[in-house]
């Protein structure tokens, strides 16, 4: 087995790979640019090399580099994770012409696949069911108008290079051909240089869905089933999930016999992601070949038990996969969302700057599902302008879907990031989401669902509930710790009090310690808060309301708290009868009078 392995990336990637390095006894080189030069993976590797300035294209883009980092610490092979070199067939070829081994598939793999005009001859040749389309070079605008009225509207135009949503436009009529073609064209020569551009029926309502294939260098392939990737924004994967939940055994087995056999095709021997679109009568059709390891590979490797990584290793060595394809199966299901460094409540911009607070969820079993998070980020880090703003991976897995979607909206909640915008509560309204929860779902999710963007979504009345519950305790606490300072307030702490969350007040009485009662006076009903993990200035409040687990985010606001409990955020006011009777009497506020 290797001895040293460089890793040629970073961030969680680089922090994944070493961690199956050190199980497997391999010694890990980071390579790593001006801007990662305090990450968590250099902190982790047993060696590294500084490549450059922080701009990819001088740093982690730059094969030389690379090499001669491979050479100055003798490692013996290179594991490009994803993105950048990653999929570059040049680069695997001076790999192997240096000597170096490639963790991943054969140069001749990479070129097959790599460009998409070339891999849909192969799939055409290999009995792989392909979108109808034109498979050959578009000369002009007039050509992609005379071919996609042959194929017949709505049709898709994309760059043969293409790749990370860039280069795509959706065509619904002659007009829209006139406009996208050669916006197209601009857009894919100057992201990859190269201007060929191909035409396909675009499908209607469609899911996005892969197969993850893993070969090795004796001609076995196996495909370790697929994933749901259709939750996308601007073609950006955004939540995943393995196994699908259109997909019957009998599409499942047809998409990974049609996977296996492309591989196959062009000598596949490593771990790569065949993506195909489908439709929602489970008719499906190739897409394109991903020849490298998918960001979202956890949620496979939480159904199946495998390590990819290990196993991508273990094929650069030359060894025989241990496993035919009757030999694997499913176990349970897993999810995953992109923890993301942006403001939904801003229409996604992004959000870069330092984590100062970074508290994400505890990894392991918890009660009922299983938490995986895969990040290269520590508290105090910061999420630069150079590079994708991923924040984390977090995964859930759990016997049942529903049971994982439960997870990980405990999981969500159990998140916790200061100093910069972030995604959790647009996540977390997706998993909350009855459509989402039914398995209905299409790649025009988002915006379907979120036709105006996302600003967040009114509590539900169990929220609510949460809410009052949570303020009444902590005005309790805080009430408490003011009086045993000395601060001269003498007599019986007040015990009731009208709660308002937003513009619903309640009248509560608090009694008891713990657990503490919150009696709703006017419902009459009790909520019983249980297990309170509070402190005054503590960012996070953990509890059961009747028996319920859940935590909020909290923090100190007049009268009161403003808390967030998944997607929903609310002020939250605990304010003295008379003081709610004063508040009555206050004019409601006016959003302002646009300008003539």
């Amino acid at each position: 087995m290797f001895k040293k392995l460089l890793i040629a990336n970073r961030g969680e990637i680089a922090v994944r790979v070493i961690k199956t390095c050190r199980r497997m006894g391999i010694s890990t080189v980071v390579v790593y640019s001006d801007a990662d030069a305090d990450s968590l993976a250099v902190e982790m590797a047993d060696e590294t090399v500084h490549i450059g300035p922080s701009a990819a294209n001088q740093s982690y883009l730059v094969a030389d580099k690379i090499i001669d980092a491979c050479r100055q610490t003798g490692a013996e092979a290179v594991h490009p994770g994803f993105g950048f070199l990653s999929e570059n067939a040049g680069f695997a070829q001076r790999c192997a012409d240096e000597g170096i081994v490639f963790i991943g598939p054969n140069p001749g793999a990479i070129r097959a696949m790599g460009d998409k005009i070339e891999s849909k001859k192969f799939a055409e040749k290999a009995g792989v069911s392909c979108v109808p389309g034109h498979i050959g070079e578009i000369d002009d605008t007039a050509h992609a108008i005379k071919i996609s009225e042959e194929i017949g509207y709505p049709v898709m135009i994309k760059a043969s290079a293409g790749g990370g949503g860039k280069g795509i436009r959706v065509a619904w009529t002659r007009q829209d051909v006139e406009e996208g073609f050669p916006a197209v064209r601009a857009e894919a020569k100057a992201s990859f240089g190269d201007d060929r551009i191909f035409i396909e029926k675009f499908i209607v309502s469609p899911r996005h869905i892969e197969i993850q294939v893993l070969g090795d260098k004796h001609g076995n392939v196996v495909h370790l089933f697929e994933r749901e990737c259709s939750i996308q924004r601007r073609n950006q994967k955004v939540i995943e999930e393995a196994p699908s939940p259109l997909l019957d055994e009998a599409t499942r087995a047809a998409m990974g016999a049609q996977a296996v056999a492309l591989s196959k095709a062009v000598n596949y021997d490593s771990a790569g992601t065949v993506e195909f679109v489908a439709g929602q009568d489970k008719s499906f059709f190739f897409l394109e070949m991903n020849t490298r390891l998918q960001v979202e590979h956890p949620v496979t490797e939480l159904i199946t038990g495998l390590d990819l990584v290990e196993q991508m290793i273990l094929s650069a060595w030359g060894e025989k996969l241990a496993f035919e394809q009757k030999d694997l199966k499913i176990n349970g299901w897993a999810i995953e969302s992109r923890i993301y460094a942006e403001d939904p409540y801003r229409k996604f911009l992004p959000s870069i700057g330092r984590l100062v607070r970074y508290d994400p969820p505890e990894e392991g079993q918890h009660d009922g599902y299983v938490v995986r998070n895969d990040a290269g980020v520590r508290e105090g880090d910061e999420i630069s302008m150079f590079y994708d703003p991923m924040i984390s991976k977090l995964c859930t897995w759990a016997p049942t879907r529903l049971a994982a979607i439960d997870g990980m909206g405990r999981a969500l909640e159990d998140f916790h990031i200061e100093g910069l915008g972030q995604n959790i509560p647009f996540l977390a309204a997706v998993m909350d989401q009855e459509r989402y929860r039914s398995g209905v779902i299409s790649t025009n999710y988002i915006k379907d669902e979120f036709p105006d963007g996302f600003a967040g979504v009114d509590p539900t009345p169990a929220q609510a509930d949460v809410m009052t519950a949570v303020a009444a305790a902590m005005h309790q606490v805080i009430s408490a710790r003011a009086r045993s300072n000395d601060t001269g307030l003498a007599g019986p702490l007040r015990d009731e009090w009208v709660v308002a969350v937003g513009h619903a007040k309640r009248r509560v009485k608090v009694s008891g310690a713990a657990p503490l009662v919150v009696s709703l006076l006017d419902e009459g009903r009790d909520l019983t808060l249980e297990t309170m993990d509070w402190r005054p200035g503590k960012p996070t409040f953990k509890g059961a309301l009747d028996g319920v687990a859940f935590t909020v985010q909290v923090a100190p606001a007049a009268e009161g708290f403003t808390i967030r409990h998944r997607a929903a955020k609310s002020r939250v006011l605990v304010l003295s009868p008379r003081s709610a009777a004063l508040h009555d009497k206050l004019p409601r506020s006016r959003p302002p009078t646009p300008r003539a």
